[in-house]
């Protein structure tokens, strides 16, 4: 809720100097589904969602997106960093910046999409599913464990429950 206070403190701000009627953004009618606590702090500030409006799903939306050439239709979702730390937990930028870092990595390393999650100095892989045979059996776990000890975890684990949007909302 923080970061879309902050976000929509300066989008109302350039729109009154632009002399921009209103802030759009690109809530959808799947995202209505989930606790979204930005969405509050979207509300107060006046911002209009006019995909869930018009009832269009992340699926309608990469539907369109295909059908018109554009190149990111299938691109994977990309949440809020904070989504990464359960709710009441203290958010720095340095523990954004291991987050950051530690999914950078694991990108880098071939995963098609992941979540670092932050529990105190416990670092908390998810990936897909399909993907966690695979990742167990061909990972150098001694280089991953450094690499995130070396960012600022104590401990990393792997969520064998895989890859699941809005967990920590549970």
């Amino acid at each position: 809720m923080h970061a879309k206070k902050e976000l929509h403190k300066h989008t109302t701000f350039l729109s009154k100097k632009l002399n921009y009627k209103n802030v759009l953004d690109g809530v959808n009618l799947d995202d209505l589904k989930d606790y979204r606590p930005g969405m509050q702090a979207s509300k107060q500030a006046g911002v209009i969602s006019p995909l869930a409006k018009f009832k269009f799903s992340k699926q309608d939306i990469r539907d369109i997106s295909r059908a018109l050439g554009f190149p990111w239709w299938d691109k994977p979702a990309q949440p809020c960093l904070s989504s990464r730390f359960p709710y009441g937990h203290e958010i720095t930028s340095e523990r954004l910046k291991m987050v950051e870092k530690a999914e950078d990595y694991l990108k880098e390393c071939g995963l098609s999409e992941v979540r670092v999650r932050c529990q105190g100095s416990t670092a908390r892989i998810e990936i897909p599913k399909d993907e966690l045979k695979d990742f167990v059996n061909n990972y150098n776990f001694s280089e991953l464990v450094q690499y995130f000890s070396n960012l600022g975890f104590n401990c990393t684990s792997l969520d064998l429950e895989g890859l699941v949007s809005g967990k920590l909302n549970r």
